[in-house]
């Protein structure tokens, strides 16, 4: 693998602080709220500056009359697949509907009351990070109602390259619903339009849609959160190394959950100790890690941004390969998980075959090429 190192992929992109996220815009969309009764998609990651877009609009005269909250809840608390309930806004007293428990598309009755609905959470640019999918199926709630939506974009922190393999529609599933590979590379506003575009809105319905840019962003440009994400991705190490180590949930092993970086090592009390060990015990996001209070024995990779192994524009596959190599129960490394991550059986029985990374990547490249053709059409940023 050839590494990229951090300094070079900083001096070839625009600094941080030169993006606006869309929300910050406000004189570019007020014009479509003004008088409209507004539904809202977000989660904690909904801010302009420090401040919560429900507060800002608001204050601006907005009517905001329902809001929605995808995985992990309107509050960006919940663990990674807990069910969250619907309740009210401590608050301001409106509704938040979960969209992340009984349901994961909006109801024609939750749809009832709304003009136009604005979506705005900041993603991670994996295929199998929930909040697109959530995307997807407001934008057809929203086609099915007739009830235009505004989508306020926001950098995407992996969007410097497309990697991974295509998803194979048979394996269909929340953690992947469009045929798009684990690294798509797009903003969520280039994503709707390609949902919208592709015809893989349900029935080929077509959302009416609205997409405020963000300002000063590109492609190359290294974006630096301000705001977690989500509980298990702390910092920008975590993010960057997300989209490798998630294939890590479609194994026994733990990728770290119930640690103070989650995404950032990985382990098991089985594998050969290699001078490197950590314990999960129960923390936010993570209230029953797997392997709770037991030592696991793994790799370390808190310090991959500092030593340049992350950003790079590639999945890195050698993690996984080398633990399922290490792993004394071969038979049982991987679960059922991993089909619907992969996003098809191949990936699992290439490891298992022991394909080579780069016999592995071959395999991608068609697809991959197709994809990046049907990408263009729908890129708002250079």
């Amino acid at each position: 693998m050839v590494f990229i190192s951090l300094l070079f992929i900083i001096q070839s992109c625009k600094p941080e602080n030169e993006v606006i996220p869309a929300a910050n815009l406000f004189d570019r969309y007020e014009h479509l709220i003004k008088g409209k009764r507004i539904g809202l998609v977000g989660n904690h990651t909904t801010l302009v500056g420090h401040v919560h877009l429900v507060d800002t609009l608001l204050t601006r005269g907005a009517d905001i009359v329902k809001v929605f909250g995808p995985e992990h809840g309107f509050w960006g608390l919940g663990n990674a697949g807990s069910k969250i309930l619907d309740e009210e806004h401590p608050v301001h007293k409106m509704e938040i509907i979960s969209l992340y428990g009984k349901k994961k598309k909006p109801s024609a009755g939750d749809m009832e009351g709304i003009d136009i609905m604005i979506y705005d959470i900041q993603d991670v640019g994996a295929r199998f990070y929930t909040y697109i999918s959530t995307l997807q199926y407001v934008m057809e709630a929203c086609a099915e109602n007739d009830i235009e939506m505004i989508i306020l974009d926001r950098p995407n922190p992996n969007g410097f390259y497309v990697d991974g393999p295509v998803l194979d529609t048979a394996f269909i599933s929340f953690v992947g619903l469009t045929p798009i590979p684990v690294v798509h590379g797009m903003t969520v506003g280039e994503y709707a339009l390609m949902l919208n575009g592709e015809g893989w809105l349900e029935g080929g319905l077509k959302c009416h849609l609205h997409i405020i840019e963000c300002e000063n962003y590109s492609h190359d440009t290294y974006y630096h959160l301000p705001v977690k994400p989500s509980p298990n991705l702390p910092d920008m190490n975590s993010i960057y190394l997300y989209p490798s180590l998630c294939f890590f949930e479609g194994t026994v092993m733990s990728s770290g959950r119930g640690t103070d970086t989650p995404f950032q090592l990985f382990g098991h009390p089985d594998m050969p100790d290699s001078g490197f060990s950590f314990i999960p015990k129960p923390n936010e996001g993570a209230s029953d890690p797997r392997f709770n209070g037991i030592k696991c024995y793994g790799t370390d990779l808190r310090n991959a941004m500092e030593n340049g192994m992350v950003p790079v524009p590639e999945l890195q596959l050698e993690w996984l390969i080398d633990a399922y190599n290490d792993f004394p129960d071969k038979d049982n490394f991987f679960t059922s998980y991993i089909t619907l991550l992969a996003g098809s059986e191949s990936l699992k029985e290439q490891i298992i075959s022991g394909m080579s990374v780069d016999e592995i990547r071959a395999t991608w490249q068609d697809d991959l090429d197709e994809f990046k053709e049907i990408r263009q059409k729908y890129l708002l940023y250079e």
